[in-house]
């Protein structure tokens, strides 16, 4: 299983982020761990992979306040590929 993780994207999905992940796709997962600013970020997110995100503490207003403060994903095993960017 294929993982990434994001984090402190503060509304922005920076070019340079994105360039990233689609050079290293595809993903099985990816996991914004918090920060996310604007659920846009994770709609974009979604096109290359299913997400699941926490909020952070810039993440008190509108949809993002609704993202839980911590996640379990049982389906992340033992099986747990590393791969620098």
């Amino acid at each position: 299983m294929l993982v990434a993780v994001v984090s402190d994207t503060h509304g922005l999905l920076r070019p340079e982020l994105l360039r990233e992940l689609k050079t290293h796709a595809p993903f099985d997962h990816i996991l914004h761990a918090g920060d996310v600013g604007n659920p846009e970020i994770l709609d974009a997110l979604r096109a290359l992979a299913p997400v699941t995100a926490i909020r952070g503490n810039v993440d008190k207003y509108g949809d993002c306040a609704e993202l839980p403060a911590t996640a379990r994903r049982r389906d992340v095993s033992e099986s747990w590929q590393c791969r620098p960017a």
